[in-house]
């Protein structure tokens, strides 16, 4: 998404030849693959993981960090080791998202009248909103200290970062369209 901003701000000209069809599966088949290849490692490595603290999670969900709390072997340092490879993948793609919306601010700077860089934010605001959301509750989930850990707060932060994002997201891009922000309006005052 940020790349098809930054080439329909940056580079409006092109972007038939740069975003046309083979692009676009290109880049959904690599992000596939990717995370195809991900959860195929840390699958095959959570079930060798013997667990010695029974197998009941206070999640709706198993999710690799509570599984580990279960695990008692030495294959935690290997799954700990897989998480720092999906760490970094994930900070690539943080990267290529900052790097693209520095382009496409700089290039919004440039523009002339207030009326087009408004257009231009409001194309790119909503998706910095939904990636925000996910990227600051997903690391706070990962990286939060043990000392301020409990099974509640795990749970609440696991539904913020898994569930708010994918349906907060509909609502955010739609708030473009004016029938929806005046029927809000309506409903609010």
């Amino acid at each position: 998404m940020s790349y098809d901003r930054y080439v329909a701000i940056c580079k409006p000209l092109h972007y038939g030849t740069l975003l046309g069809s083979r692009a676009c599966v290109h880049m959904a088949a690599a992000a596939w693959a990717t995370g195809f290849l991900n959860a195929l490692l840390h699958t095959a490595n959570t079930f060798s993981l013997p667990l010695c603290k029974g197998n009941a999670l206070d999640q709706f969900f198993c999710e690799i960090p509570q599984i580990l709390k279960l695990s008692c072997s030495g294959t935690y340092f290997r799954e700990a080791g897989l998480l720092v490879v999906s760490v970094c993948l994930g900070f690539g793609c943080f990267v290529f998202i900052v790097v693209s919306y520095v382009q496409i601010l700089r290039a919004v700077l440039r523009i002339p009248s207030e009326q087009g860089r408004h257009k231009a934010f409001s194309t790119c605001l909503p998706h910095l909103a939904v990636v925000s959301l996910f990227v600051s509750t997903g690391m706070f989930a990962y990286l939060k200290p043990p000392s301020i850990s409990s099974p509640s707060m795990d749970l609440v932060v696991s539904v913020l970062y898994s569930v708010v994002p994918p349906a907060v997201n509909p609502l955010i891009y739609s708030m473009r369209n004016q029938e929806l922000k005046d029927a809000l309006s309506k409903l609010i005052y």
